[in-house]
């Protein structure tokens, strides 16, 4: 029997770009590290005897020094063999990370237990041969499994060792390039042909969710969730656990956990200002008292009054106090309510805010250009006589 660790998509050094807080970028980015560890543990846990990358290990073919001695050292306490593949992000083209001299010595130092697999030729181990399809350049516009169809390829295997085909790139439109990429067609892999080879096991990565798409072929997705998901069937943030008792059987695949970060989209609509304690419930929901491990992507519409809007800032800023990263899209429109304005128009005590709360309410139900300008310092004026303690 063979057991082992499926995973792929680590992209080590991921930028983050659309993250502007230093604290939040470096978090996010020590993540990616991080989560290796925990990939170590599942592996010690369940007895795997070696764990499978199937490409895009690194985020680029040229990540820094930094970046490639911290990986390094991840790897190396994984303390099983780690065998990887070049993917798209990190391809094995001429001058890329896998010939660096500064990677090949920190491999050396950090991590003899990693083992690229730049060669498409099959890797006989004592429990089973692994079938590497490597890529090496970015777009590749051949099937990168084409080689496994020559005809001493596999007739030469040992029959009573599982065979493990181990791959980077989309299949039945499955493909990271969808979810943030416009790329050409390109690292298309042909599962039906490839199923008709008789396998034991399809070991793919690109597609960030944990997927099956045959009955021996899964994508692991990515460890360590790095994005806002587009639509339904996502999965991501899992490695896979393979057994393979013999040749022949069908795989026992098992999911496990392992991402950190929670990524989450939501949209809520505001009828009126009493709707925002079912917006505050709903995001202790979503994200309970958790400080610096969520990003929330957040869609608001609606109406406020100006009392609502002065409370909806304060929770954007807890929000954006507590979140690694708050994306907001606020189309939340502010209607003042008949009670806010008559606390500013009707007041005995205080006739200039009155004066000119009644012309900046004249000039805002008057439509054109100066409305918007209105209701603006309106907002403004209420705040202010707000703070200022007048308003019961």
């Amino acid at each position: 029997m063979v057991r082992f660790i499926h995973t792929a998509d680590w992209q080590v050094g991921k930028p983050y770009s659309r993250v502007a807080d230093p604290a939040c970028w470096a978090l996010l980015r020590q993540e990616r590290i991080a989560v290796i560890g925990r990939i170590g543990e599942v592996a010690r846990d369940r007895k795997a005897q070696f764990v499978l990358v199937a490409g895009d290990l690194f985020d680029t073919s040229s990540p820094d020094r930094r970046t490639v001695s911290a990986a390094c050292r991840a790897i190396g306490s994984i303390g099983v063999p780690v065998l990887a593949i070049p993917g798209n992000h990190d391809h094995g083209g001429v001058g890329g990370i896998w010939e660096q001299e500064f990677f090949l010595a920190e491999q050396k130092s950090l991590a003899p237990n990693l083992r690229l697999l730049s060669v498409p030729s099959p890797l006989e181990l004592e429990s089973a041969v692994i079938l590497p399809c490597p890529l090496s350049r970015r777009h590749e516009s051949n099937d990168v499994t084409g080689w496994l169809y020559g005809a001493a390829v596999l007739g030469g295997l040992p029959p009573a060792k599982p065979r493990i085909v181990l791959a980077h790139g989309s299949v039945q439109g499955f493909s990271s390039a969808s979810d943030e990429e416009s790329e050409i067609q390109s690292n298309r892999i042909d599962l039906g042909r490839l199923s008709t080879l008789h396998c034991d096991y399809i070991a793919l990565g690109d597609w960030h969710g944990t997927k099956q798409v045959a009955d021996r072929a899964w994508y692991s997705g990515t460890p360590e969730l790095d994005r806002f998901m587009k639509g339904s069937g996502h999965d991501p943030g899992n490695v896979l656990c393979v057994e393979i008792a013999e040749p022949g059987q069908m795989p026992r695949v098992t999911s496990v956990r392992t991402s950190r970060l929670a990524w989450h989209d939501e949209q809520f609509h505001l009828v009126d200002d009493g709707s925002l304690d079912h917006l505050d419930q709903r995001l202790m929901e979503v994200l309970g008292d958790r400080v610096q491990a969520d990003l929330l992507q957040l869609t608001l519409d609606g109406k406020l009054g100006f009392a609502g809007d002065r409370r909806l800032k304060g929770i954007l800023e807890r929000l954006e106090a507590r979140l690694l990263r708050l994306s907001l899209e606020n189309r939340v429109q502010v209607v003042p309510g008949d009670a806010e304005i008559a606390e500013l128009t009707h007041r005995a005590g205080d006739p200039l805010v009155a004066e000119v709360a009644e012309r900046l309410v004249r000039e805002h139900r008057a439509g054109g250009e100066k409305a918007e300008t209105a209701l603006r310092a309106l907002r403004e004026l209420y705040v202010g006589v707000m703070q200022g303690g007048l308003v019961a």
